[in-house]
């Protein structure tokens, strides 16, 4: 049975999602975090999977998340890719943000000043949905701020 929960998502992690979503008195049966876990645990496997036999048949060995935007809508989950891909989008915008940032200070305080055509702004704890109620957000693991995925 050990076994088998390392396989699993963590419970606990599992349980403050499903928290986020009901009002603040509900509670939850350790029975329906369980379920909740199996499932998720295998929704992940199952798309994943099918992400992996795309790369297997291309001859690649990483997954990546194109390949899971691919199987989410290949396995006839399109509203969750359609999300995942503006999630994918933005997370990149960020991650050139970032790198030009890090270029820029460490090219020198001559360089701050110098706007880059690539610059995306993004607003720290912004509360924003997907038109489907999805809502993702990037963690800048950095200095522990975040940033939402405008839809």
């Amino acid at each position: 049975m050990e076994e088998e929960q390392d396989k699993l998502l963590p419970i606990a992690n599992v349980g403050r999602i499903m928290k986020q979503i009901l009002t603040p008195n509900a509670k939850i049966s350790k029975e329906a975090k369980q379920t909740m876990q199996e499932c998720a645990t295998e929704f992940i496997s199952f798309v994943t999977g099918e992400a992996s036999d795309k790369c297997q048949k291309e001859n690649r060995k990483t997954v990546n998340g194109d390949d899971i935007c691919w199987a989410l809508s290949t396995l006839g989950f399109d509203d969750y890719a359609e999300a995942i891909v503006r999630y994918l989008h933005k997370y990149r915008e960020v991650e050139r943000e970032r790198s030009a940032n890090q270029h820029r200070s460490s090219a020198g305080p001559e360089q701050d000043n110098i706007e880059d055509s690539s610059h995306v702004s993004c607003q720290p704890q912004q509360q924003i949905e997907a038109r489907n109620g999805i809502e993702f957000r990037i963690l800048d693991k950095g200095n522990g701020s975040s940033f939402t995925n405008p839809s």
